[in-house]
């Protein structure tokens, strides 16, 4: 099983040989296979699925382990990735510059509505969530903080895509599957209209019964640096109606948008 472990993302990339750098390429290689699984894997299923020997695997591994980017299960002896990538990420300017000026104003956001929201990032081929706030109430739908996300099948993914260039959706069409439900003369007409409402609202693609709000915060450059939804659920003693959500989600994105130097769309 291990040993035909579906590679995909960042691993499936030619390196140049001319500059290779075989230790630095195992030690990704494994970050990237870990990533793929919340339980973690064991030394020597780490090593099937990469093809490379246990002692290959011991070495790097122990490398990993002293950096603080992998942690060993003491019961199942199962290796799995630390927090400390994604706080590595949050370190990077534009993520963090955005997150801190995120969190306050998704809380607010969270307060006025009685519903949670997330931020997310275009992340290769898939929409990575980086920042993440529950509604104040009882009842909470959220997603999980660092979860990624088919592109495709996410509302994040579609308003950032409406608000970047064509040769990058093109490019993306190209590579990531499409949901079988979907085509791409499809997805174009939707890419469209998002960009002249300026948001999007449709019905969630993984749970029934739950309607996605999303608006694109947009940087200083025009294009869309990441997005901001709410997964709104519809509760029997709800004092704030669904277009007040839609309303005041859509006034958070603007106001992230001018935070970023950007000109957020007009909605209509």
């Amino acid at each position: 099983m291990f040993g035909e472990v579906k590679r995909t993302g960042p691993m499936n990339k030619k390196t140049n040989p001319t500059y290779a750098a075989p230790a630095l390429e195992k030690g990704l290689d494994i970050i990237e296979l870990l990533s793929e699984q919340e339980t973690g894997f064991t030394q020597s299923e780490i090593a099937r699925a990469l093809g490379r020997s246990v002692g290959e695997i011991f070495r790097m591994l122990m490398v990993l382990q002293a950096r603080g980017y992998v942690a060993q299960d003491p019961v199942s002896d199962r290796y799995a990735l630390t927090t400390y990538i994604f706080e590595i990420a949050h370190r990077i300017p534009t993520i963090g510059r955005l997150t801190a000026a995120a969190e306050p104003l998704m809380r607010n956001l969270t307060r006025k509505t009685n519903q949670s929201a997330h931020l997310a990032v275009l992340n290769d081929d898939s929409i990575l969530v980086v920042g993440q706030t529950n509604s104040p109430g009882n009842n909470v739908l959220s997603v999980r903080l660092g979860a990624k996300i088919d592109l495709w099948r996410a509302s994040s993914g579609r308003v950032i895509l409406a608000f970047r260039g064509t040769e990058e959706v093109t490019r993306l069409l190209r590579e990531v599957p499409l949901p079988k439900e979907s085509t791409e003369t499809k997805i174009r007409e939707e890419l469209a209209e998002i960009k002249v409402t300026g948001f999007e609202v449709r019905d969630s693609f993984v749970v029934k019964g739950v309607v996605n709000i999303a608006a694109p915060i947009i940087d200083h450059s025009g294009r869309a640096a990441a997005a901001l939804t709410m997964p709104h659920i519809e509760r029997f003693a709800d004092a704030v109606t669904f277009d007040q959500c839609k309303t005041e989600l859509i006034a958070t994105a603007a106001a992230l948008s001018k935070n970023l130097g950007g000109q957020p769309p007009a909605a209509s």
